[in-house]
C-alpha cells in the first residue's frame, strides 16, 4: 500500500522541484471512442514511474464501467520473464467530454493523475499516454510488437513534445 501511494505522489507531483522551460500543454487527440479503446494494450517503451522499472510483458486492460468510469488492470512481470507477477488496479475517469481523451487516473482516494492520451492511430491499435509535465509516457499497442517503423517514428514524435527521448525505454515483450 505505501508503495501504491508513493506511486500516486510520485504521478502527481512529478520529479520534484527540478527547474525545466516551461513548455506548452501537449494536445491529446480529438476525440476518443471509448468502446474502441477499451481492451488490452501491451506498453512497448515507456518512461517508467520507479514501479515500472525493469517491467517485463507490461499490459494495461481498460473496461468501462456502468457509471462512466473505466476500471483499468496493470500488470508487469518485474526484473524479468519469469519475475514476480505485479498488478495495480486504478480507475480513471474521462474528464474532458466530449473528447474523452483527457482523463483523471485514480491510484488512492482523493488523488487522480493527468493521463492524456495524445496519440491514437485510426485503427486503434497504438496509442501514446502523456502528461503536460512529460515525466512519464507510455507507447502502446494492441499487439505485443510495434513494427520499428512506427516506434521509431513515435519516439521521434515525442521529441518533437518536448519529452527527453534518451529516457523511454522498451518494455520487453514474450508471450508463448
Amino acid at each position: 500500500m505505501l508503495r501504491l501511494i508513493l506511486l500516486t505522489l510520485a504521478l502527481v507531483l512529478g520529479t520534484g522541484c527540478q527547474s525545466m522551460p516551461e513548455l506548452p500543454p501537449l494536445d491529446p487527440v480529438d476525440h476518443v471512442d471509448l468502446s474502441r479503446f477499451m481492451g488490452d494494450w501491451y506498453v512497448i517503451a515507456h518512461i517508467p514511474t520507479f514501479l515500472e522499472k525493469e517491467a517485463h510483458n507490461a499490459v494495461e486492460s481498460y473496461e468501462l464501467g456502468e457509471d462512466g468510469t473505466i476500471p483499468t488492470t496493470f500488470t508487469f512481470r518485474k526484473g524479468g520473464f519469469d519475475g514476480e507477477m505485479k498488478r495495480m488496479t486504478p480507475t480513471g475517469y474521462v474528464t474532458d467530454d466530449p473528447s474523452n481523451a483527457v482523463w483523471g487516473m485514480q491510484f488512492i482516494w482523493p488523488i487522480k493523475a493527468e493521463y492524456l492520451i495524445i496519440y491514437l492511430n485510426d485503427d486503434y491499435t497504438q496509442a501514446v499516454i502523456g502528461r503536460n509535465k512529460r515525466d512519464y509516457v507510455w507507447i502502446m499497442a494492441r499487439a505485443s510488437e510495434m513494427p520499428e517503423a512506427d516506434y521509431r517514428r513515435l519516439v521521434a514524435w515525442l521529441g518533437e513534445q518536448g519529452y527527453d527521448t534518451s529516457k523511454i525505454q522498451h518494455v520487453p515483450q514474450q508471450w508463448h
